[in-house]
């Protein structure tokens, strides 16, 4: 640590903690993704099924978001892991032994969702936040890839489990393997951040943001980040049943989502960096721009390459969109607001990725195709990318004044 800088080596062992954690705990939701077609056929439900609790642990890890990253704000980043890798462990080990639809949806709302990713995702963020200052932008984009790297490794993991031993042992044993990785790791968690520097607003005199009061600002980032999240869980949630239904074996269409989401990861290096360079409104904007120009290439591939090449641009294009909005806050407010806010815009991103795994369901389950769903999904990216636009071109008119806190 520097007379101008909070950041020391340590830091950097927080970002990678977290990442394993993240990783880990991710697969809770990828479980659902891959088995839609074995469970669904399994239990004789549609896919709607499936896709709703894909759609209510994300909406449940954004409402535990919020709860558990105010708590986190007292306790620390350790405790809420702790509950986490618990949690979803427990989530995963009543889903495999339940055939009650409600309680199969029931546990990944509140165990798998609230309980489980909820208390990682925003909790660990804002942790990462309080250790870097120059470099925040990497660190948070590094942090935040655990998610990606988790898509990367789970799926293939998942699918040989499930053609293997079938999806009831999957889950079984992706439990174990949870509550073993989480909950030691957590207790690394317990460091301390180091004190901050005397506190920057990027707000102007009066108080308002952009020119605007401060709640309008996070008003509308909380609805943009709904639009890019509803575009964004078209492909991640279903584009193994997408390529399986125009052709492609499951192995090769696990393969698309997990090349999709390993591309997230070095996107979000890629967009972190820029973050340090460009701030987060202009990157988020660059993102979501890319993010729907690659959604559009998926209504015209059919062919297995072509559906990897889109894959992997997809998941670079939208690996930097979420953890932009983390640096888009704590750009704009203070560290003393940081764990609240994130939680607020997190909880309707999750809100806009739970409608989007849904809606992709119910529009397939409507018209047994999936194209459909993409544009649709483009709709909302573009709401998304208007509000965002919006936000840059108030922030190159009026700027903020750093004042001191």
């Amino acid at each position: 640590m520097t007379n101008d800088s909070i950041e020391r080596p340590f830091g950097w062992v927080i970002v990678w903690v977290s990442v394993a954690i993240m990783l880990t705990g991710a697969g809770g939701t990828y479980l659902t993704i891959v088995g839609m077609k074995p469970i669904a056929a399994d239990l004789g439900w549609p896919r709607s099924v499936p896709s709703l609790a894909y759609s209510l642990a994300i909406g449940g890890m954004g409402l535990g978001g919020i709860v558990l990253g105010r708590w986190s704000d007292k306790v620390g980043a350790a405790w809420p892991a702790v509950i986490a890798g618990v949690s979803i462990a427990l989530g995963s080990l009543v889903i495999a032994h339940t055939r009650d639809e409600w309680v199969y949806l029931a546990a990944h709302g509140v165990l798998i969702g609230f309980f489980g990713n909820g208390a990682l995702f925003a909790p660990l963020l804002a942790n990462i936040t309080r250790w870097f200052d120059r470099r925040r932008g990497i660190a948070i984009a590094t942090a935040a890839s655990g998610q990606g790297l988790g898509g990367a490794l789970w799926p293939p993991l998942f699918r040989y489990g499930i053609e293997t031993w079938g999806w009831p042992t999957t889950f079984t044993a992706f439990a174990i393997v949870c509550v073993t990785i989480v909950v030691p790791l957590a207790f690394v968690l317990r460091a301390t951040p180091p004190v901050p520097l005397p506190e920057i607003l990027r707000k102007d005199a009066d108080g308002r943001v952009l020119g605007l009061p401060s709640v309008v600002v996070l008003g509308a980032l909380s609805l943009a980040i709904v639009g890019c999240c509803i575009a964004m869980a078209m492909p991640i949630v279903h584009v193994v049943a997408h390529a399986t239904d125009l052709g492609h074996s499951a192995a090769r269409a696990a393969e698309l989502l997990s090349l999709l989401l390993a591309s997230a990861f070095v996107g979000r290096l890629f967009w972190g960096a820029m973050c340090d360079r460009l701030g987060g409104l202009k990157t988020l904007f660059l993102g979501v721009l890319g993010q729907g120009i690659v959604l559009f290439a998926y209504l015209g591939v059919e062919n297995l390459i072509g559906l990897y090449i889109v894959s992997i641009l997809f998941g670079f294009a939208f690996g930097g969109v979420i953890p932009s909005y983390t640096i888009v806050v704590r750009d704009l407010y203070p560290a003393s607001e940081i764990g609240w806010r994130i939680g607020v815009v997190y909880m309707f991103g999750t809100l806009g990725m739970a409608i989007g795994g849904w809606l992709g369901g119910a529009i397939f389950d409507a018209l047994s195709v999936y194209r459909p769903a993409f544009v649709v999904g483009l709709v909302f990216n573009a709401a998304n990318l208007s509000i965002v636009g919006w936000l840059v071109l108030r922030q190159n008119r009026f700027g903020t004044r750093l004042v001191p806190a």
